[in-house]
């Protein structure tokens, strides 16, 4: 994003997520051993504007050559959303946090509309929608932050108005890191903003132990969740180096085809195995592990 748009300069402050504050050991510990990303994170110090498209358009090549070189018929591409990137390039520039989420939701349009049109269909990296509870808003209480959330979802939608919902995917999570995560908002707060969001792929944490009870929340709020919608829950765990069983997996799977029906059910990963550039808590040749687990996983659940 700061390479694609001008308005960001300079670096924006750390917010240590809540939960690592309560174990400050813990926390001394991971900056110690290399366990913290320590790259700048520019803030917004002037106006949001897209600086073209020829980098996108290039990584658009890159991916649609692979997949031409693999057989694969379709892909998607990641993108962050306007609310994540309000969440790590904080606002220096815009009189209100509302201005300064419209303003990227404008100036990131363009973007999603390019990913669609080029036959990708388009993935929404989404932790404003939980992980910023406990990270840059762990002031509020848990109603005023779902406030909040909604107004995340709304400019994401107002970005996503000219996009199929069935082209679009988006992931929510708490934090792609190993910690206590006991400050974490529950999915029960959470469950009306993501059904929200225009998009038919849901994709969120099932296996971080922390959330891998709240497949009962899809049970229980069956009723709520629109017919059309995909979900994609985390069937192997991205921050640590055991390797799922893939009878585990597909006993997490069957969690919710028994809920919504397994054409309605992709096995998923709780997030990415390299969130940050350089730094990441599993092995590669453990990842790919993991992900072999994943399938065999869904080929015994399916």
């Amino acid at each position: 994003v700061k390479d694609r748009y001008t308005g960001f300069h300079g670096d924006s402050p750390r917010n240590a997520p809540a939960d690592l504050k309560l174990f400050p050991t813990f926390l001394e510990r991971l900056a110690n051993d290399g366990g913290t990303p320590q790259y700048a994170r520019p803030m917004c110090v002037g106006e949001v504007k897209s600086k073209g498209q020829g980098d996108l358009e290039k990584d658009i090549s890159n991916l649609s050559s692979a997949m031409t070189l693999h057989g694969a018929e379709r892909g998607f591409m990641n993108a962050a959303s306007p609310g994540v990137i309000s969440l790590f390039l904080q606002n220096d520039y815009y009189k209100t946090r509302e201005a300064y989420l419209a303003a990227l939701a404008d100036a990131m349009k363009a973007e999603y509309e390019t990913i669609v049109a080029a036959g990708l269909d388009l993935q929404l990296d989404c932790p404003d929608l939980a992980l910023s509870r406990h990270m840059l808003f762990n002031d509020l209480s848990d109603d005023e932050f779902v406030k909040v959330a909604a107004s995340h979802v709304e400019a994401l939608n107002h970005a996503l108005a000219d996009i199929p919902e069935e082209r679009v995917r988006i992931h929510i999570c708490w934090g792609n890191y190993e910690g206590p995560h006991v400050c974490d908002i529950p999915m029960s707060r959470m469950f009306d903003t993501l059904m929200s969001a225009k998009a038919r792929y849901l994709l969120f944490e099932t296996s971080n132990p922390r959330h891998g009870h709240e497949w009962s929340v899809f049970r229980d709020r069956k009723a709520d969740i629109p017919d059309h919608k995909v979900l994609v829950p985390g069937v192997v765990d991205t921050t640590t180096n055991f390797v799922e069983h893939p009878e585990l997996v597909a006993q997490r799977l069957q969690r919710f085809t028994n809920i919504v029906g397994a054409e309605r059910v992709i096995a998923g990963s709780d997030c990415g195995f390299g969130t940050f550039a350089g730094f990441g808590a599993v092995d590669p040749d453990i990842a790919w592990a993991k992900l072999a687990a994943l399938s065999e996983g869904a080929r015994l659940a399916s």
